[in-house]
């Protein structure tokens, strides 16, 4: 049987090094209302009492509806501050530039959002000293699920190395608000969206597949296709190297 102490306390040992060795203040993540982010506001709260939670609600009605609700239940169950930032006014002012230089498609409108958010966090840590934390978990990674340079952008992360049916086994180990953990994946990048019906398959599937490379043949093609597509997401940009052009 898993030993979740045990692993939240080496979690929290690794936090608190990474805080000592770099000298900062404190912690700042992104608190979107989300499984994730709730476990690692939790795990970094205990390294770290100056951490704080991040509310960036940005267009989506439920980002200033259920998902501010869930989020402030987390902070105020395991004491993390909080605080929130309205993003609407600055993807309105994007959108409404940046036509004067391209046709915007659907996917690069999902993409601004998540990418301001991570310029909001990455301005709270340069100016209080702070790490920014990741909150991806190792499912959303391995189909690239996740903004390159938004919510994929961090200085470390507690729990990329969690598939997301980990995620909810932890958090049900440390009694988070039954809001979070019986909520739907969701990226939040529009309204009515979730993870699974926008990939076209359900996380324990994709889950399965990493633990032990098993499932339907319809499953294991849709996996593979996004895992394929996500390898410039998983890898840092390639540089000029002149040896090697010789």
């Amino acid at each position: 049987m898993r030993d979740y102490q045990k692993e939240f306390d080496a979690r929290v040992a690794f936090i608190r090094a990474l805080v000592a060795d770099a000298h900062v203040s404190g912690i700042v993540f992104g608190n979107s209302g989300g499984k994730d982010c709730a476990l690692v506001g939790i795990l970094c709260k205990a390294a770290c009492d100056d951490t704080v939670g991040v509310l960036m609600p940005c267009a989506s009605g439920r980002n200033f509806g259920s998902d501010t609700d869930d989020a402030l239940a987390v902070s105020a169950q395991f004491g993390i501050e909080a605080r929130r930032i309205d993003l609407t006014a600055a993807r309105q002012a994007m959108l409404d530039a940046l036509p004067a230089v391209t046709e915007m498609t659907d996917a690069a409108i999902a993409n601004i959002a998540p990418r301001l958010r991570m310029t909001t966090l990455y301005a709270i840590a340069g100016s209080e000293n702070r790490l920014v934390a990741g909150t991806g978990n190792r499912s959303e990674r391995y189909m690239g699920y996740f903004t390159k340079w938004g919510d994929g952008a961090c200085d470390f992360n507690p729990i990329a190395d969690l598939t997301v049916t980990e995620v909810y086994e932890f958090l049900e180990f440390l009694r988070a608000p039954r809001c979070i953990i019986d909520k739907a994946p969701s990226a939040g990048l529009f309204e009515g969206q979730t993870d699974e019906q926008e990939m076209g398959v359900t996380y324990a599937a994709v889950d399965e597949y990493i633990l032990h490379g098993t499932g339907s043949e319809q499953d294991r093609a849709v996996i593979e296709r996004y895992h394929a597509r996500a390898g410039h997401k998983l890898r840092l940009p390639p540089v000029f190297d002149e040896s090697v052009s010789d």
